[in-house]
Order: structure tokens, then sequence, then C-alpha cells
């Protein structure tokens, strides 16, 4: 991947600069690839306040008690967003808990009668599951299918794709991860929790689902795709903070990996909803605690707690533990790129079929992961069980059908388990904490610990890209805790027990190793991984294994969901522009023939131009009085078709309208807003007469009459800066200005806001004479 970026040279760039301005030029087709095409499937959001005359009368109408009822709401919608989050995380662990709790109390009771008939049983439940998922997704809700993650990382980076935030998608995505993880598929249900928080944020940011009739007037006060975006931002983190019970860690998740704007304000509101979200889910978590929750049992805040574990380490342990940090970059990277391949394959060759090979792809391999999770225990012999340790509280074997360590699987005698059925017949949730488990020293072979690594490996990479909600967190924690945990029982042998060495430990920080060496996240992970185990005097290790691992990773590919979102053609813009871009300008960049309209346009002229081509941004141009040539504003396509259908502004006369003359009371900003996951309206939606096409209008009122302008021999790499730090949908670029007129400083914005305009003047003017002494800041 290092040498394919350094193949692309300038041409990578000019591809991912061109993507957003103008990514109608073409969309993903079925299998993933651009095409040509005359209808749009990705589109860049406008995140611009646009200050035309509907903005400014729209604003002087509103008062402070209007500003106040507008920050409310957006508390409010922070309320809701943790709730529904909340909600739906609970209803989605309850689901899969009793599911798999049944699936297994069921196939166990069956196996004391009769194997096969157990092998059968099992097999069944897993493929009515799967089934179910990836018929949902694949007849009702395709956006569904995937973690999601890819996508709504596009969305907070300024692109749009249809049918990622509807209802639909909601549904689907909720019991999709149901089907699929209860399944016991080689996936988990953290990232399509992540997705869901952004449905559910989006449907309350639009005041509900107009489709479904499911839509409240009262709640449709966000139109714009700024504060969609906010809302948005909040049920990420929602997502994250109801999938590991992790509040901290979903605002740093949110911060980190998923949006590319942030503000002090939105950290307080992402704050609370993940604050609201816990507290939903430690009710749930009391309450189940009466029984009433089925096999999910009492259930707890902290998923894996190992505060029992290591309680200190040595120096000798940093070297295996940097081992593990190398493993799990490589292993990472590995994955990410085999999960690329197969993926890419499957979108250009298996599914260019339809839905049915999707379907059959599903269940086929569910049965290949049935057999394997059912077959392999087989192989491995029982071992007996060890002394009781009286403090641990661990029953050995554990009653059939109940969850913990010491599974006895087809064992003859009855203090006896099989190590390898301890880790394949469990939730996933069970597996990582028998996995993490201290005081269990000798519960675990080698052999059975190398042989789950290589089956959940392989299983985990080609079950990752098919038709089915799937998340990589907990498949990763698997991984790593599995690879981590070998190397744990190796430094317990080097060591012969000089040491308090728990395998738990190494454990721990191998699935860190391996998310951090595969999805390349540091600060958020590292948090996310002590509120989940409890155990605060790991940090530094964790710290440690997590810089180790993304350094190795880095080295060999990109994180795993921008490898998703190249495969998916979603025109991420990253963090850091290309090296290449130091050398290129912006006018370089913006090569293509800019197309314009005057500021008095016919009707047809405004028809034509639409109709032949997919341009969503057009400079206005009039001219002075001594013929210079003028830009005045920049109009949007989204706009000019609103008037188009609208018609009320179509006038006779060629010449510009009275600027004393109020146009733009006749609309409001919400008809400009395109609806959120809406292509909005399309050229082929407006019809007009004859005698409408030989009308005019003057754009004057309606077009953005301060857009951001850029030099033309400014540096590529200040222009990505500057277009991605402030989520900039389009951006001019002139001619070197030919005089100053004026420079703002520092203390040009020190302005005290006051009531009225000119004690605001008097306090700029003392602000300037305290600092003027001290010159331009």
């Amino acid at each position: 991947m290092l040498s394919n970026h350094l193949h692309n040279g300038i041409e990578g760039p000019k591809l991912a600069w061109s993507r957003l301005p103008n990514s109608e030029d073409g969309e993903p087709d079925t299998v993933g690839l651009i095409k040509k095409s005359d209808k749009s499937s990705i589109e860049s959001l406008d995140y611009e306040v646009i200050e035309n005359h509907a903005y400014w009368d729209e604003q002087a109408q509103r008062g402070k008690l209007y500003v106040g009822y507008y920050v409310m709401v957006k508390w409010f919608f922070a309320l809701l967003i943790g709730i529904g989050t909340g909600l739906a995380a609970v209803f989605i662990n309850l689901s899969v808990e009793n599911f798999a709790g049944w699936k297994f109390a069921l196939t166990f009771a069956i196996i004391q009668k009769s194997y096969v008939a157990g092998f059968l049983v099992y097999i069944l439940i897993n493929l009515v599951l799967v089934f179910s998922s990836v018929y949902i997704v694949t007849q009702f809700a395709p956006a569904a299918a995937g973690s999601g993650i890819p996508e709504i990382k596009g969305y907070l980076n300024g692109v749009d794709m249809p049918g990622i935030l509807l209802f639909r998608t909601l549904i689907g995505k909720i019991f999709g991860s149901i089907g699929s993880v209860g399944g016991g598929l080689a996936l988990g249900k953290e990232g399509p929790l992540v997705h869901t928080g952004a449905c559910i944020a989006s449907l309350l940011g639009q005041g509900g689902s107009s489709k479904y009739h499911l839509r409240s007037r009262w709640l449709q006060i966000f139109n714009s795709d700024r504060d969609r975006r906010d809302l948005v931002t909040c049920g990420c983190a929602a997502g994250v903070s109801a999938a590991f019970r992790a509040p901290v860690g979903g605002v740093l998740f949110a911060l980190e990996e998923v949006t590319s704007w942030w503000k002090s304000q939105l950290m307080w509101r992402v704050f609370f909803t993940s604050a609201i979200v816990a507290v939903v889910v430690r009710t749930a978590m009391g309450w189940c605690k009466s029984g009433k929750c089925g096999h999910f049992g009492s259930g707890g805040f902290i998923i894996w707690d190992i505060s029992d574990g290591q309680e200190d380490y040595s120096f000798e342990e940093f070297l295996p533990m940097a081992v593990i940090g190398v493993i799990g970059g490589l292993l990472g990277a590995l994955f990410n790129q085999l999960t690329f391949y197969i993926a890419y394959w499957r979108r250009n060759y298996l599914h260019k079929n339809g839905n049915r090979v999707k379907i059959i792809e599903a269940c086929l391999i569910s049965l290949i992961t049935s057999i394997i999770s059912f077959g392999l225990p087989l192989l491995r012999k029982c071992s007996p069980c060890p002394e009781a340790d009286p403090d641990s509280g661990i029953e050995c074997p554990r009653p059939p059908g109940m969850y913990g360590n010491y599974v006895n699987f087809y064992c003859s005698k009855d203090k006896e388990y099989n190590d390898l059925a301890t880790i394949f017949f469990n939730t996933q949730d069970d597996a990582i904490r028998n996995l993490f488990s201290a005081k269990t020293i000798h519960e675990y072979s080698a052999q059975s610990l190398l042989t789950f690594l290589v089956m959940f490996y392989s299983l985990a990479v080609v079950t990752f890209g098919t038709a089915v909600p799937a998340g990589q967190f907990v498949p990763g924690i698997m991984i790593g805790s599995t690879y981590g945990r070998l190397v744990g029982m190796f430094v317990v042998k080097v060591y012969n027990k000089k040491l308090n060495i728990e395998e738990g430990t190494y454990a721990l920080l191998g699935a860190a190793s391996f998310l951090g060496g595969s999805m390349r996240m540091t600060v958020s992970l590292c948090v996310i991984m002590v509120e989940i185990t409890n155990n605060l005097k790991l940090l530094p290790l964790i710290m440690l294994v997590l810089l180790i691992s993304k350094a190795v990773g880095d080295a060999f590919n990109e994180g795993l969901y921008e490898e998703q979102a190249r495969l998916r053609s979603i025109p991420l813009l990253e963090s850091r522009p290309k090296y290449q871009m130091r050398k290129m300008t912006a006018k370089e960049a913006s090569g293509k023939r800019v197309i314009s309209f005057p500021r008095v346009v016919k009707v047809a002229d405004v028809v034509s131009i639409l109709r032949s081509n997919n341009h969503n941004g057009f400079p206005v141009i009039d001219h002075a009085r001594n013929g210079e040539t003028l830009v005045i504003g920049l109009m949007l396509r989204s706009h000019l078709l609103v008037l188009l259908q609208s018609k009320v502004d179509f006038q006779h006369s060629p010449l510009p309208c009275d600027p004393r003359e109020s146009r733009s009371i006749r609309h409001t900003i919400s008809e400009f807003v395109k609806p959120a996951s809406s292509k909005g309206l399309s050229i082929h939606d407006v019809h007009l007469s004859s005698d409408d096409l030989e009308m005019y209008i003057d754009l004057a009122p309606f077009l953005n009459p301060s857009p951001y302008i850029v030099p033309e021999d400014m540096s590529l790499t200040k222009v990505y800066n500057l277009f991605r730090q402030l989520g900039l949908r389009h951006i001019f670029v002139v001619p070197r200005p030919s005089r100053v007129i004026g420079l703002i400083t520092r203390k040009d914005l020190l302005i005290e806001e006051n009531e009225d305009s000119a004690s605001m003047e008097l306090q700029s003017t003392s602000v300037r004479m305290q600092l003027g002494s001290d010159g331009d800041l």
C-alpha cells in the first residue's frame, strides 16, 4: 500500500480534491466502483452558512428568546439521542444474549442424548438467525450492511450517501445485528451500534420519517446540514458509549475517529449524550439483576472486570509487551489488507449476481462457522479440572448451558472440561471474559489457543463484507486476546513464576494491540479498554502497545475504516494533506472549466445548464458601471431548483430588481435545505411551460455573497487545510488581488457583546487603544 501511495503521485491528491466539490461526476455502482452516470449517488454536504437576503431577514426576525429556545432544543435532542441509543443497545444486547443462551442450552441438552441431533439443531438455529439478518438487509435495508462507520465518517467529513440515515436503515441495523451476532458469525454488534446512534440522531434532527408517517413539526428545527452534523456526532458518541458502556471513550471516539470538525459547545453536548447513555444502560443493568432478563443474567456496567488480576509489572516484562505490540501491528495490517482484497473481489464479481447470491453466501459462511465451532472441540481431549481456588468463584466444570469458564463439552468424566469449547461455546463477550480471566493459568493449552486464533482470524476475514450488519471491535478483541494469552503463557514459563504474572493481563494487551494495528486508534481506544476492564494500573502498558502497533501498522497500509471507505469510493479528506500537495497550487487543482451565471439570467439558460452538467455551485457574475467584471457570489444548484419549481421569482424584465425591494420574504431558509439522506429536487422534477422558459430570474437575493476565496498561487496544502477545517463544499480560486482595503488582526476580533451597537463600537475602540502599544497581534 505504501508503494501505491508513492506511485499515485500527484494524481491521488487531484482525485481526492476533485471528488468533493464535483462528486456528481460519478457514483458507486453495486460493486463499489466509480462509474459515470447521469444521477449522482454521492454528494457533498453544505456545512457553510449562506448569508443571503433570506438568511438576514430570518435572523432579523429572531430575538434572544428564539436563540435561547434554539439552544434548549439542542440539549433536549442530546437527551433524546442518549435515551434512544441506550434503549436500542439494551434491546440488542438482551436479544443477542437470550438467543445465544437458548441456543447453547438447547444444544447442550440434546448433546446428552445424541451428538448428531445436537449438531443439526445448532446448525439450524444459527442458519435461521443469519438468514433473517441477511434477508432484512438485502430486501429491506441495503445500507444497513457492514459496520456503517466508514459511511458515518464520510458523512461527518462532508460526504452524503443516500440511504445511510433512513428509518429503514435503523430498523435493519438493529434486527440485522441481532441475527448476525446471535447466529454465531465472527462479527460484532459494536460498530453497527455507532451507525444506529447516528440514525437515531438524524431522524430526530429532521423530525422523524415522512415516508412512514412518523414525523412531528415541533421537532423540525434543525434543517441545515451543519446542525445535522452536530446531532450525528452526538449519535456516534452515544453508540460507542452504549456498545462498550464507556461514556468517556465514546466522546473521545467521536473526536478522534469520525469527526473532521469540532468545537467546544459540541463537546459539552456529546459529553452530556454519553452520560445519558450511561444512565440508561446502568438502569437497565440494575433491572436485570432481578433475573427478569432471561439468559442475560445480572449484567454489569464493566464488561470485563479484571481489577483482581495482575497488580504490578516489572521492567523484564516490557520486552514481551513490546513484542505483543509488534504482533498486533502486523496482524492488524494483514487483516486490513486481506479484508480489502476479499471485499473487492466480492463486490466486483460475487455480489454482481444479485441478492440471492448474497443470501446464499451468508448462509454458507454460517454453515462453515457452525461446523468449525462444533467440530474443532472434538479434536481436543478433555482436561481434568484444576484445583479450585476458593477465592476465585470459578466453578469447574460449569453447568451445561451456563456462562463461564471450563465448559464440559462431550467429556466422558464429570470433572473434566474442553478448553477449546470454552471459547467456541460462549457468546463473544463471555469468551473474552474467559480469556481475560485471572487465576486461571492452566485453563488453556497453547495448541487450543493457536487453533482458535487461526480459525477465528480466517473466519473474521471471510465474514467481514457479507451483506449483514458487522462490526470488528469485539472480533478484534477476540483475536488479540488469544495471541496475547499465548505470549503470556510463554512469559510465565520463561520467568518460571519468579514474577506475579497473569495471562489475562497479556490477553488484554493483545486485544489492545490488534485493535490499534487494525483500526489505528490510540487515545479513544486506550480509554475504552480501561473503562471496560476497570483496571487503571494497566494504562501505561496499554498506551505502549497501542503506540507500537499503530506505528507498525501505518508502515504497511491505512486503518480499517479508511481502507473500507476507499473500497466504497467515499472521498474522505484525511486530517493530513498529501506530501505532493506542497508542490501544487490552487490554480493547478482547479483546472476544470468554470460555468457561471449572470446576475439576471434567463430561465431557459438555467434549465439548459443544469441539464448539461452536474455541478453543484455556480459563480454569479455582474458588471460594474465602468464595465469591470465582478464576481458577486456563489449560487447553489439546490437553490436554483427551488426557484425554478416555485416560479414566484420569475420576472419579465431582464433588468436587476430594486435592491431596496425585499425579494427574499417569499422564501424561508428551510425551503432551500435538502432533505436528510435524500437527493432532494432534481432538474427532471421541475416542469416548466414555454412561457416560463422565456422569463428571467434575478439571482442576487438568493446567492451566497461571501464565499471563501483563495489566491490562485496559494499552495494546495493550505487550501486543503482550509477546505477541511471549515467543512467547505466550494472555494473560489481568484487572481492575485490588486490592492488591499484593510487588515484584520486578533485585536480587531476582540469585541465585547453589548446591548446597543454604539457601546459595542466603543468597547472595540477601547480594546484597540489598550492593545495599540503592543502592535498587531
